[in-house]
């Protein structure tokens, strides 16, 4: 009979392995003797070298447990766990591919034309605060609804071609930093409000598949800035008494 030390010792693992395994209920743990130590037997040292085996074979404790000890039931076990390695293989390589694809520039995440759009910002005289804004607000967009994302970009892109619109993508941009008090907002609401129904009548010119999606970018954007949130509000309230049916949030139909 051994001591948890010589069982270690003869199988080439430590005694807190041992004791791990018995909490994980691998190896039977074996009543005390009369001077208080736990004796193992020869079947303990074939049990334990079978466990060692598998855990250096790469099998996970929790299946170890559940694996028969004869060879009829072992073997179909084993080839089930090398089908499921193979399976996880394959995705960690199909991983590692779009990793370095990515790396490499060969995925975007935003289309050609969006990329450049914004690349073309910066000459506008937009912010980089905007500029990044925006990058992730058509992210977000383009993953969650592509179809009407297309179509929000190509209003947008040809609205900044119009030199009184892009005015007042200027201004949106830079009611950032202004005092929620400041006159200027309630002026800058009133004339986004009036030409987004001169633009588009009483109707926005997209409905999200997801309501709840213009609702939290509207929500991210005004938590960055009380001048934001100020210039919102009233948009939303002249929106409202001119029967505006409001599709996105309005300070997206402003930048659409």
């Amino acid at each position: 009979m051994l001591t948890i030390g010589q069982l270690a010792r003869y199988v080439g693992v430590s005694t807190k392995t041992v004791r791990v395994y018995h909490a994980k209920g691998l190896l039977p743990e074996p009543e005390r003797d009369s001077s208080g130590y736990r004796r193992y037997s020869a079947d303990a040292v074939v049990q334990l070298v079978r466990i060692r085996m598998l855990a250096d074979a790469g099998v996970p404790l929790a299946r170890i447990r559940e694996l028969g000890s004869t060879p009829e039931q072992l073997s179909p076990a084993l080839e089930q766990i090398d089908a499921d390695l193979t399976t996880r293989i394959k995705r960690l390589r199909d991983t590692q591919r779009r990793l370095r694809k990515l790396a490499a520039g060969e995925i975007r995440i935003l289309p050609a034309d969006v990329e450049e759009h914004l690349a073309g910002l910066p000459a506008l005289g937009f912010t980089e605060r905007w500029i990044a804004m925006e990058r992730d607000l058509w992210i977000v967009v383009y993953a969650t609804d592509p179809d009407l994302a297309d179509t929000l970009f190509q209003d947008q892109a040809q609205s900044l071609t119009e030199p009184e619109l892009r005015d007042l993508y200027l201004a949106a941009d830079h009611a950032h930093d202004l005092n929620p008090d400041d006159p200027f907002l309630s002026e800058l609401a009133d004339r986004i409000v009036a030409a987004s129904i001169q633009r588009y009548g009483t109707e926005s010119p997209g409905a999200s598949a997801d309501p709840a999606i213009p609702d939290l970018l509207q929500s991210t954007l005004n938590a960055s800035s009380p001048g934001w949130q100020r210039l919102d509000s009233l948009i939303r309230g002249r929106m409202a008494d001119a029967g505006f049916t409001l599709r996105t949030s309005p300070n997206e139909h402003h930048r659409e």
